[in-house]
Parts: C-alpha cells; structure tokens; sequence
C-alpha cells in the first residue's frame, strides 16, 4: 500500500501555498484518495482472522497487521505528507479533519498491534515449545513457564488485559495442547506398542492434560491473592471442557494398560507356562486377555470426541466387566493372610469390609449379566457364574472365620485389660516411687482395648451379634478416651516440667518430688480402669503438678539471678588497656601497668558485689524448699556444692580467657606501650631494663590470678564465707578459690605461656640493641687518655683528618637510623640512645680539634721562633 504524492508543485512556504486554490484544490482531491486508502486498509486488517487453531496463528496475525500499519505510518510521516496536511489545515480545508480522523484510527491500530506484538514475542519460544516441542517433556516444562507469561502480559499489557484479548489466546493454547496429545495417542496402534512405552506415553499424556488446568488455576489463585490485579475470570467450559475429557480418556487407557500388564501377563508369564502341567490353558488365557483390547483397536469413532462419549463409556463398561469377576478372585486369594485395609479400620473389622467389597463388586457385574440374558446363558457367562459361586462361597467362609476369631479373643482379654492400671512406671528398679529420680509415667491405656472398641462398633454396623462386655465398654468410648486424654496431659505436663531440672535442682527438689509422687501412687498401684475415681485422681494430680511447677518456677528465676550474675563476673576484661595519648603516643611501662591495676581493682569490687550478693539468692531458695533462711540448711548441701563448682568454673573460666586474651595481645603486632633505649656505659640496655620490664609484667599476671583471692571459700556445707582462720599468733588465712585455680592446669599453661613470650620478646629487643655496640669506642675508650697520647705522638695532619672523618661519619650515620622499633606489643623508643652516641661522637670531634688546633699552634709559635732568631743573624 503506497500513498501516491500529489502532482502539483510545492515549494514555496505554506502560507503562500495554502492560499492558491488550483493547489489547495489538488490537495483536497490527494487527500480524499490517502483518506479511502488507509480507511480499507484498515478495514481489510481488522477483519481478518488467525488462519489456524493454534496459538501461533493469532502472533502471526498481530505481526501481519504491525508491519502493515507500521508501514502506512512511516508514509504518513514523510516530509511531503506533513507539508500537504500543513496547506489543507491553513487553508482550513474540510478534507483535512477526515484525514486526521483516520490518520488518528490508523495510529491508535498501530500502537495497539506493536504493543501486542511485543507482548506475543514473548510467549513465542513457549508457543512453539507447545506445538512443535519434542516430546510431552518439553510440553510438561513449557506450560508454568507460559502461565506465567501469560500473567505478565495480563498484568503489563494495555490491550492484553481484557477477556475479549486473553480468553480466545487461551482457548487457543488449550487446542494446541489438546491437538498434540490427539496426534500422540494412535488406539489403533496403541497396545501393539511396547507396554512400558506405551503406559509411559499415556501418564506423561495426562499429565499434560492436567497440568495446563493445574497451571491456570495456581496463576489464577495468585492474582486473587495479589489483590492488585484484574481477575481471570474466563470461560472455564471452553478452557477445559475438552482437555478435562481427554485426560480421563488417559485416564481410561492408563488402568487398560495397567491391568492388561500388572493384574494379566505378570501371571500368565514365561515362567509360568514352563511349570503348568497345561501350557495350552495359559495361552488361551492369553489370547482371551488380548481380546479385551480388540474392541478399542477397532473403534470407529474418535474416542476424544466429547459426542463420543456414550460409546465410549459402553467400550469401557464391556472391558471393565470382562476383568472384574476374575480380578477380585486373583486379589481375595492374594490379599487373604494380609488384606488391605481403609484408613481407620480395625483388623477384623476391615478384613471383613474388605472381603464384602470385594464381593460387591463381582455381584454388581453379575446383576449387569443378569440384564443381558445371552450373556448369562453363553459359555463364557456360565463359566463366570461359576466363578462367583466359588468366591462368594470362599468369603462367607472368610467373613465367619474373622468374626469368631474376634468374638472368642475379646471375651476372654477384655476383662483383663479393664483390670490394668491407669499408670505404668518404667524404671530399672522395683520401687521407682521411692529410688528413682528418673521415674518416668505411662498411661496404661492398651492399644488392644482401644481396638476392640473400634472392632465392636464395626462388627455391629457389620451386622454380627456382639458380646455383651465389649457392647458396655464401647459405650463407654468417650469416657475411656477422655480419661486417658486427661492422664496424658497431665503426665506430658509433669514430664516437660521434670525436663527443666537440672541434676542439682532434682537433688534439691527431692522431697517435693516425692510428694508429688505420692499422689501418682494410686494411679499406679490401685486404680483401674473400672474404678470410679478417675477423674478425681486426674484433678488431684493436676493440683499437685501446678504447685510443684509454682516451685520449680521460683527457683529457676532465683538460678537465672545467680547465673546472670556469674556471667557478668565471667565476662569481665582485667586487662584493660589504656589508650595512646595526644594520637600516637604511647604510655610508658610503668604508667600502662598502673593503668591496668586501677581498672582491674575497680572491676574487681563489681564483680565482688555480685558474688557476695549469690548467698542471698540460695537462702531465699532454702526458704521455698526447706522453709528455713539460715543458709546451712543440710536439705541443700548439695544445691550449694553445686553452685560453689559453678563459680570456680566460672573464676577459671575467667582467668583462663583473660590470660589468653593478654597473651594474643603480647604476640600481635599491635604496641601497647613504649620503653626507651639508653646508654649505660659499658652496655646499651632499655629504660626501665628488661629485668624489670620482665617484674611488672609478671606481676600484672600474677595480679590477674590473684583476682580470685578476693572470692572467698563458703563453710563446708553452706552458703556462708568462710572466717579468716587464725593459724598461728600472728598468722591470719583466708580461705579462698585462689589456692585451686592458681594451680590449675590451664591457667599455669596460659602463665607459663606468656612468661616465655615476654621472655622471647625482650631476649628480641636485647638482641636488636645489640647492633649499637659497634659504637662500643665511642665511650670504651677514656678520651683524655687516648688525646694525651696521641699529642705525645705529634701525628701529621692525615691523621688527625682520618680520625675526624671516622667521628664525624658516625654521627651522621646515627642520625639515619630509625628512632622507632615496635616488636610485638612493645614500642621501643631509640631517640635518647640515638642523641647519647651522636654527642658522644660529636665531643670526641671536639676533642681531636682541640688537639690539633693546640699543635698546631705549637708548631706556628716554633715557626715564629725560628724566624726571629734567623733574622737577628747578620
């Protein structure tokens, strides 16, 4: 479609033009023509239909009328089209507004053909997944991927999001799915197919039927969910009328399949044939199996024809028949030792309702022949008949079988069962109540009684006559089951609590246990499930358990107190370190360590404070359990041993972490603290040295242990500090933990450990001030002495000149060394050391000056002499 230019010349401005009526006459007529053009091509598009059922019809449609319109719009776009528009329009011409009109459908068509088709081009690679896809896997995996697509465009797209867009595309996609599982399944060839194959082919068929209503359903549940989009709500009937028949014709031919191969040819197999005294019989069993299936090799109709579907319910119905006589024979016979029973029947019971659905069964397909006499009458219905007198035979006999075997077996346990205990204890000793700790209750309940009140209520909805005994207690259901659900509330209850307490608090709370268990006693001893105070027990036990947890409770608040407070003691740093002065600057040793030690004492009392404040925690628990505050009370000798051990674990715990936290800062690259470097003639040691350097180190870990001596012992048996003890007359012992964790292992490990690191660390730094004693002359050497000599000598200049370049070179080069060494978590300070051997060099330069300044003198005043003396000659 080509909108041809006008003939007329159109240079020259618009004004100018538009007012030339030959031009504007031309123009009008040009325009009339564009405007009937692009009117039938629109027409034309928007008429047209998807050549095809499919999906991919209605994206080559789109695409057809995009690159139609894209291209009328490109035209209308042209310099020579927007010149004539702009002469009709100044003109005021009447063609012009028509022309826009459809100028402006034809844009408006335009926009919503590229949206769609931008949209479509996304479902595209599914679409032909769906229809030229190898396979139903590729099928399978492509439909949640396309729903979701297809929710997108919904959500994104502006034409797209309409039922009268979305529903036919849909209707579509269902007649795509539909047509690959038509030409896929072949009835005629279908079970001359391998068997594995073809049941394989048949499920993945299926599948694919149902997971395209699966997949619309999920998608449409979650734009409900969404709240923030338009609902599907499509024409169900015509999304799935006819994938919803397909899949149940699959359906249909999956069980043929499934029974011809499972329930038939596993029996009549090779194997059996070779050991059958009648190999002939099995073959004609055989063919008589491979003629059910004649009938749907020979269908004349399309079974996936919705009109179909009477006739084929009919061939199903004819096969159905053929199999069911003989197949609940083969299951009875099969299942007879072990039957199969429905959810929530009784062994008995449910065998019973299983052998009489059976039998339903195989008497429904005899009524069926009964309706069709020549079928009855024929041989094959004869031998049926037969069949059936034999099975149903064999079932009374099963069914009388099962009844007596229950009738006779619950008269005589029943009364048994009803004599047992409420409660059992399971414990390794003959009287839990009083020895075990751990008793741990059951509700004696029998899983049998609970069986034969199901069992009763069966057999008489079954018909059979029941005892009288099991009638009672069936009757009695509710009471049973709400007593046993109240016992085991109850003892659930008891349990959980009982699983709150530690070792200790079983010690402490044992007098409370045992009274607890007092109560349970007639549980376990007396009452039965006769008896008629149950319920009384069960209110009475209940009691007993809320005031034992009111107890317990208490005491855990009193042990979370304790504990919380033993954490802030096991958490407390005792090295805390000062930070460096106006920026970079180090403290100094002494300073760092008296830092230390102030922070460690104030810790220390915080720490004390909490652990003086624990004995009046365990009193308030004496007071609960033991109804004294004396804090000696020989019911909790054991509560406070065990709290004792908790705090010396908790103490060495603390100074073992404490100690490895100081030594990880000894070995780190991190310096906390500087020492100075000096000359102490003969030696180059550090201020202060490393001897004591090495003192307040180790006297800030043994400060560190020492902590522990603040935490004194309690008296053997209490919660109470133990007196300072009077050894001797003027000897005062305290007894406190610090004589057993200053001797634990761990912590002589870790002290040991950062002795040799401090050991290592120092032996380091002498080492490194050990290079500076290649300046050992400058101060080995008495300077007067070695000057008074060497003027004695009278050297020549280039003496002197050497010995002054050799001092001077040292002070210069002692200027170059770095001032600075950090080893570890030392600073070592070189400046002092620096600044003492470059005076020192310096002053022997002085003092060689003066020498050779002095002879040099001598040698000008013997000069002079001479000169004198040789001009008073005549």
């Amino acid at each position: 479609i080509k909108l041809e230019m006008p003939t007329v010349n159109l240079d020259g401005e618009v004004t100018v033009l538009a007012t030339v009526p030959e031009v504007v006459k031309a123009l009008e007529s040009c325009a009339m023509t564009w405007q009937k053009l692009i009117s039938t091509a629109l027409e034309e598009q928007l008429e047209k239909v998807p050549q095809g059922n499919g999906p991919l019809a209605e994206v080559d449609l789109w695409r057809e009328r995009d690159d139609t319109f894209s291209a009328l719009t490109e035209q209308t776009k042209l310099p020579g089209v927007q010149k004539v528009l702009e002469i009709l329009q100044e003109a005021k011409s009447e063609r012009v507004g028509d022309l826009r009109l459809v100028l402006s459908d034809l844009s408006k068509h335009h926009m919503e053909a590229l949206d769609n088709v931008k949209f479509l081009s996304t479902l595209e690679r599914y679409l032909k997944n769906l229809t030229y896809g190898t396979g139903f896997n590729v099928v399978l995996d492509t439909i949640p991927t396309l729903m979701n697509a297809l929710r997108m465009v919904w959500v994104i797209s502006r034409h797209y999001n309409k039922d009268e867009r979305m529903a036919p595309l849909m209707e579509r996609i269902a007649w795509g799915i539909s047509t690959r599982v038509y030409e896929a399944v072949d009835l005629h060839t279908l079970f001359k197919e391998d068997r594995a194959a073809a049941k394989k082919k048949i499920a993945e068929a299926k599948s694919t039927l149902e997971q395209w209503k699966t997949c619309y359903f999920a998608v449409r549940a979650q734009i409900q969910a969404s709240g923030r989009e338009q609902h599907w709500e499509f024409d169900q009937t015509r999304l799935f009328e006819q994938t919803d028949y397909m899949a149940s014709i699959c359906h249909d031919l999956y069980d043929i399949l499934q029974v011809i191969t499972e329930e038939f040819y596993n029996i009549f197999s090779p194997e059996m044939k070779a050991v059958t005294a009648n190999p002939k019989r099995i073959d004609d069993l055989v063919r008589g199996v491979n003629g059910l299936t004649s009938p749907m090799e020979e269908l004349t109709f399309d079974p996936f024809s919705l009109k179909n579907a009477h006739d084929w319910k009919l061939i199903m119905e004819e096969f159905k028949e053929g199999v069911s006589v003989e197949n609940v024979k083969q299951i009875f016979v099969q299942n007879l030792k072990d039957p199969p029973l429905c959810k929530n029947h009784p062994p008995m019971a449910g065998a019973i309702y299983w052998s009489r659905s059976l039998f339903y069964r195989i008497k429904h397909t005899i009524i069926r022949f009964q309706e069709v006499e020549e079928l009855l009458t024929s041989e094959r219905g004869k031998e049926v008949k037969q069949i059936y007198l034999q099975v149903a035979k064999r079932m009374k006999e099963y069914e009388d079988e099962k009844y007596n075997q229950w009738r006779d077996g619950t008269e005589q346990i029943l009364p048994l069962l009803l004599k047992n205990t409420l409660l059992t204890v399971s414990s390794v000793t003959e009287d839990p109540v009083t020895t075990n700790k751990t008793a741990h209750f059951v509700v004696n309940f029998s899983p049998i009684l609970q069986e034969i009140i199901i069992e009763t209520k069966y057999m008489e909805q079954l018909g059979f006559p029941i005892p009288k005994m099991a009638r009672y207690v069936a009757l009695q259901e509710d009471r049973y089951l709400r007593y046993r659900s109240g016992l085991k509330n109850m003892l659930d209850h008891y349990h959980k609590l009982m699983g709150t307490l530690s070792e200790a608090e079983t010690e402490l709370l044992d007098e409370h246990i045992q009274q607890l268990w007092r109560v349970f006693k007639s549980g376990h001893r007396r009452l039965n499930w006769n008896s008629l105070g149950i319920g009384v027990f069960i209110v009475r036990c209940s009691q007993a358990i809320r005031k034992f947890e009111s107890l317990v409770h208490q005491i855990h608040n009193n042990s979370e107190d304790i504990s919380n407070k033993l954490q802030f003691i096991e958490s407390t740093n005792l090295f805390k370190f000062p930070l460096a002065k106006n920026g970079d600057e180090l403290p100094k040793v002494k300073e760092f360590f008296e830092h230390v030690k102030s922070e460690r004492a104030k810790d220390v009392a915080h720490m004390v404070r909490k652990y003086t404040a624990i004995p009046q925690l365990l009193i308030e628990v004496e007071r609960r359990v033991a109804n004294t505050n004396s804090g000696k009370s020989p019911k909790l000798t054991s509560y406070y041993a065990y709290w004792e051990n908790r705090i010396y674990q908790v103490l060495t715990r603390l100074i073992v972490k404490n100690l490895q936290a100081f030594n990880a800062a000894v070995v780190a690259n991190v310096p906390l603290f500087q020492t100075e470097a000096i000359l102490s003639v003969p030696d180059v040691i550090l201020q202060p040295n490393a001897s004591e350097t090495d003192k307040m180190i180790v006297q800030c870990v043994r400060d560190c242990v020492e902590v522990t001596k603040h935490f004194v012992r309690w008296m053997h048996g209490t919660c109470i500090e133990c007196p300072p003890q009077h050894v001797e007359e003027d000897e005062v012992i305290t007894f406190t933990f610090y004589s057993d964790i200053s001797q634990n292992p761990l912590v002589i490990e870790q002290a040991v450990l950062i002795t040799q690191n401090i050991h290592k660390l120092l032996a380091s730094l002498s080492k490194y001030l050990s290079q500076w004693k290649r300046y050992h002359l400058l101060w080995k050497l008495d300077k007067g002495i070695v000057v008074e000599r060497l003027a004695a000598e009278k050297p020549a200049c280039i003496t002197f000149d050497e010995e002054l370049q050799f001092y001077t070179k040292v002070a210069q080069e002692v200027t170059q060394q770095p001032l600075i060494k950090d080893e570890q978590f030392i600073r070592l300070q070189l400046a002092p050391l620096a600044n003492t051997v470059q005076e020192s060099a310096r002053g022997w330069v002085m003092a060689l000056g003066k020498l050779l300044n002095d002879s040099a003198r001598e040698e000008l005043f013997s000069l002079q002499e001479e000169i004198q003396v040789g001009a008073s000659v005549p």
